[in-house]
């Protein structure tokens, strides 16, 4: 009776780690649009700090282009598009573990997360700038010599500072950036000297510093790094959900809809990006 009962424990221990390996493969391989369409609902991982593509405002509430923009590409389905924030450093582990069904928060397109994820179309351009206070007289990059560089964790600017120009890299201090979870602790240890200079996104620096009137306070300069791309990311399987979403931005040019969007974040009508 007692070995009866041990190995009625054993096959319901591994009939509960199948279960559970299952789950995270059906999570991780396989095609998500016939749920989300079934569900009337998605949910989109982002970073609720990252102005103007996606952050809470002062009700709480979270805004942005890309909330606008994703809101407009599922509404085209009759699909409510539910915004979950996480930490930024972890957005592939969400989304394999099926926490979120999408990345889309200026998530830029490079060849690391390209081996992770299934990219839509870019809809966006980027660029990764330094930002520093007026009264440093730090104007360009050379001028980073032994100075302090901050950085997000798990940003894109933080993997061209690693891979893309060494020059950079060779002449901050310690040959690293100080890393924070979010731009917004960053700009406040660069407004009070904590560090010297901070790489950015273009758009969020240019959106930040205009809205906390202190852009006559800082200077912004571009490093020289290769323009970026903004896309969603999805799991590798999600192939039909992405052409939906790509699908969706083509619709939203041709009705001027994405050109709404786009002056009402950035103050001008753009276009989506060539391919």
């Amino acid at each position: 009776m007692k070995m009866k009962k041990i190995i009625l424990g054993m096959v319901a221990v591994l009939t509960l780690v199948t279960l559970a390996a299952c789950g995270k493969k059906e999570a991780s391989s396989n095609e998500s649009w016939k749920t989300i369409e079934k569900d009337k609902k998605v949910t989109i991982g982002l970073d609720d700090t990252f102005v103007p593509m996606g952050f809470k405002d002062e009700d709480g509430k979270i805004v942005g282009f890309d909330v606008d923009l994703a809101k407009a590409v599922f509404n085209e389905y009759g699909i409510k598009a539910d915004f979950q924030p996480i930490d930024w450093s972890m957005k592939e582990n969400e989304l394999e573990n099926g926490t979120i069904d999408l990345i889309w928060n200026g998530y830029t397109v490079t060849e690391s997360r390209e081996k992770k994820v299934l990219f839509s179309d870019a809809y966006a351009q980027n660029e990764q700038v330094l930002v520093t206070k007026k009264d440093s007289g730090i104007t360009k990059p050379e001028d980073m010599k032994d100075k302090v560089l901050g950085a997000q964790e798990g940003s894109s600017g933080y993997e061209a500072f690693n891979n893309q120009a060494k020059t950079l890299k060779d002449i901050v201090k310690e040959n690293d950036a100080t890393l924070y979870a979010s731009f917004n602790e960053a700009m406040i240890d660069l407004e009070n000297n904590r560090i010297n200079g901070l790489l950015i996104d273009k758009v969020y620096a240019d959106y930040y510093l205009k809205q906390a009137n202190k852009l006559d306070a800082y200077n912004i300069f571009s490093v020289g790094f290769e323009n970026e791309n903004f896309a969603v990311g999805a799991r590798k399987g999600d192939k039909e959900l992405v052409e939906k979403i790509n699908e969706a931005f083509k619709k939203l040019q041709e009705n001027g809809k994405y050109g709404e969007i786009s002056k009402k974040w950035f103050g001008e009508e753009l276009s989506l990006p060539k391919e």
